[in-house]
């Protein structure tokens, strides 16, 4: 039965009834129904993977800069075959830069880290010690494993790393130690990770016959990077 329709007036039931029909009928949007319901998961973890990944490489480049750093360090110097070679306050300044170019922008590492730079040399008695230290990085940090002029009498060092994992000095050489120290900055939030720090370390022996008894100055001026001071490349 139909109502008699006017221009503008109730359309036909039957034809009402045939789409209300059509409409229970319809599953076309239950997939996105089911997507819009598992989305705030899949956002979670897709967040939490990236979280994951960028950890993993900032930690990986924070540890190649230790290990580079090191490997430097233990090369660095001014000589020949027949003398010592000597070292200044330039190279090791040269040295940051290096680590600095290395890190990139994305790490920063002066900005938000902090790099120290030790010699662990061996007094004549065999006792272990801390020569010197060279420190970079706005962080504020002191090595984990002593500071310069450790190894005397009041201030013993049985080495340098953590424990098990301790490094010493050969007879008549030294080896350069590196920490470093890096205040992790999260991708997305720190919601997603449970670091906060990120600390790597590395040693070698220096290769060459070094003049071990200080770190020259070349113009009797040059830059110092004293770890008192907590600042990052210039």
């Amino acid at each position: 039965m139909y109502l008699r329709q006017k221009p503008g007036g109730l359309k036909p039931f039957s034809s009402i009834k045939r789409i209300l029909s059509a409409l229970a009928a319809n599953t076309s949007g239950l997939a996105l129904i089911e997507f819009a319901y598992s989305l705030p998961f899949v956002m979670g973890v897709g967040m939490y993977g990236a979280e994951v990944a960028n950890v993993a490489m900032v930690r990986m480049r924070v540890n190649q800069v230790s290990m580079h750093a090191a490997d430097n360090a233990a090369r660095i110097g001014e000589g020949s075959l027949l003398t010592e070679k000597t070292i200044y306050e330039a190279d090791i300044n040269d040295l940051f830069v290096g680590a600095d170019l290395q890190a990139g922008r994305y790490v920063d590492i002066f900005e938000h880290g902090r790099i120290i730079v030790s010699s662990l040399q061996k007094h004549s008695d065999g006792d272990q010690y801390i020569h010197w230290q060279r420190c970079k990085g706005k962080k504020a940090h002191v090595s984990s494993y002593g500071t310069e002029g450790a190894g005397s009498p009041s201030r013993p060092v049985n080495g340098m790393g953590p424990s098990g994992a301790r490094v010493t000095a050969p007879d008549n050489g030294a080896v350069i130690f590196v920490e470093i120290s890096y205040d992790y900055k999260p991708l997305i939030s720190r919601t997603f990770t449970s670091t906060q720090t990120i600390t790597t370390r590395s040693a070698f022996n220096v290769r060459d016959r070094r003049d071990l008894s200080q770190i020259y100055d070349r113009t009797g001026s040059d830059p110092v990077a004293d770890c008192a001071t907590f600042d990052g490349i210039s």
